[in-house]
C-alpha cells in the first residue's frame, strides 16, 4: 500500500471537510474592520515591524506575512518549533495562532498571550494582509477593501473632541489611552501601569530605563510624547486615576 498516497487523500478529504469553516472564515474577513485592526496591532509594534524591507525586531518583520511561509523573514532566528510548524500562513493557520499561539506552536519565542475574541483576531488578520505585494481578496468586499496607505490618508473629520471606543482594562479613558495601552500591553498588564505613581521626569526615566535594561524598542513619536503626557496626566505621584480611575 502506498501510504504517502493514503496520506495525501486524507490531508484532502480533511480539507473538503474543514471547508465551511474555511468559507466562514473568507465571510468574516469580507467584513472585517481594518481600521479596527491598524488599532489592535499597535499592540505588536514592540515586537514587530510590517513596513515592506523593514527591520527584524524581538519578532520577524510581517510584510506578506498572510500567505506567506512559515519562519521566512530574512536573517530571522525562529525558534525550532516555529521551523517545525512549517507549510504556509494560511488565515486559518494565523486564526489559530493569533487565539493561542503557545499552543498552536510548541517552543514559539512569541510571549503574547493570544486575542480571545474572533472579531479581533480577523480585523487583525485584514489589516496584516493590507501590507503584501499581492493582498489576498475576500468575497464581495474585494472591490472595497482598504489599503494600509488609504488609511494612513484619511483624515479625521467632524469637530469636538474625539470618542475614544475600546477596553483599557483599569487606564483611564483620556487621550493618549490606544497608545499607552497598545505599547504597554504588548509585554505586561496594563495594571503594572496604573500602580505606578511618577512624575514625568520619573516617567521618561522609566521608559529610558526599559530601553537600556530591558530590550524594548524607543518608542517613536508623535507616540512617546503622547504616552508621557498621559502617564503625567493621569498617573502621577498622586495617581489621581487609581484605583478606579473611570
Amino acid at each position: 500500500m502506498n501510504f504517502n498516497f493514503v496520506r495525501l487523500g486524507l490531508v484532502g478529504l480533511s480539507l473538503l471537510v474543514a471547508s465551511p469553516a474555511m468559507a466562514d472564515m473568507q465571510d468574516d474577513l469580507a467584513e472585517a474592520d481594518v481600521s479596527k485592526g491598524e488599532t489592535l496591532f499597535k499592540r505588536c509594534v514592540a515586537c514587530h515591524t510590517i513596513e515592506k524591507g523593514d527591520r527584524n525586531k524581538v519578532g520577524p518583520n510581517l510584510y506578506g506575512i498572510v500567505g506567506r511561509p512559515v519562519a521566512d523573514a530574512p536573517g530571522y532566528a525562529y525558534s525550532t518549533g516555529m521551523k517545525n510548524y512549517g507549510g504556509e500562513w494560511t488565515v486559518e493557520r494565523l486564526d489559530a495562532y493569533l487565539l493561542q499561539p503557545r499552543t498552536e506552536v510548541k517552543g514559539t519565542k512569541m510571549a503574547f498571550a493570544g486575542l480571545k475574541s474572533e472579531d479581533d483576531r480577523v480585523d487583525l488578520i485584514a489589516y496584516l494582509n493590507t501590507f503584501s505585494d499581492n493582498p489576498l481578496q475576500f468575497g464581495a468586499a474585494e472591490e472595497e477593501n482598504e489599503t494600509a496607505e488609504d488609511l494612513k490618508k484619511a483624515e479625521v473629520s467632524g469637530e469636538g473632541e474625539e470618542t475614544i471606543e475600546g477596553d483599557f482594562g483599569k487606564l483611564k479613558v483620556a487621550a493618549g489611552v490606544e497608545e499607552t495601552y497598545y505599547t504597554c500591553t504588548a509585554c505586561h498588564s496594563e495594571m503594572i501601569v496604573a500602580q505606578q505613581g511618577l512624575s514625568r521626569e520619573g516617567w521618561e526615566k522609566m521608559l529610558k530605563w526599559m530601553v537600556d535594561e530591558q530590550g524594548m524598542d524607543e518608542i517613536a513619536e508623535p507616540d512617546h510624547t503622547i504616552i508621557l503626557d498621559y502617564l503625567t496626566a493621569h498617573y502621577n505621584e498622586d495617581r489621581p486615576n487609581f484605583p478606579r480611575p473611570n
